[in-house]
């Protein structure tokens, strides 16, 4: 699994029109899935996220996570995380998962993160053609890979 987290002033995800999730102060979490991906890659992604300090404490120093933070998250799937630009000016997309398995590790991870969270967090539809809207804050953007665990 790969993700790119953003600390943000607001965030909205919409589809069609349509406005699907939308926070203040928080993260915006990109996420995509490639077959290898485990439950145990979502409870440490889930629980790396929940708990990454980005988050200024009172002398303005990143110390504090989200849930410290009491802030809210959008979690969007991105498949495109994982695009191969090795060759050629097109990228590949072979090592992102299938729908049929992404889905479920879609669904799942947001299920995890909100248990890790203790509240409900805001997503998008997957598959759709989202319009992802964000104020970065800081700007802070962090990329983990479970891939790359140490």
């Amino acid at each position: 699994m790969r993700a790119v987290v953003q600390r943000v002033a607001h965030a909205s995800v919409g589809v069609n029109g349509k406005t699907e999730a939308e926070i203040q102060k928080g993260i915006l979490v990109l996420v995509g899935f490639e077959d290898v991906d485990t439950q145990e890659d979502i409870i440490w992604l889930s629980r790396k996220i929940a708990n990454l300090r980005i988050f200024n404490d009172r002398e303005g120093v990143m110390n504090k996570s989200l849930m410290e933070e009491g802030g809210d998250a959008i979690v969007v799937s991105q498949f495109t995380l994982h695009a191969s630009t090795k060759k050629g000016n097109r990228p590949s997309y072979l090592r992102a998962s299938k729908p049929e398995i992404a889905i479920p590790l879609y669904e799942e991870f947001v299920k995890q993160f909100e248990a890790d969270l203790g509240k409900k967090v805001g997503t998008g539809i997957f598959g759709a053609d989202m319009k992802v809207s964000l104020l970065n804050d800081g700007p802070v953007t962090i990329i983990i890979d479970t891939q790359n665990k140490e």
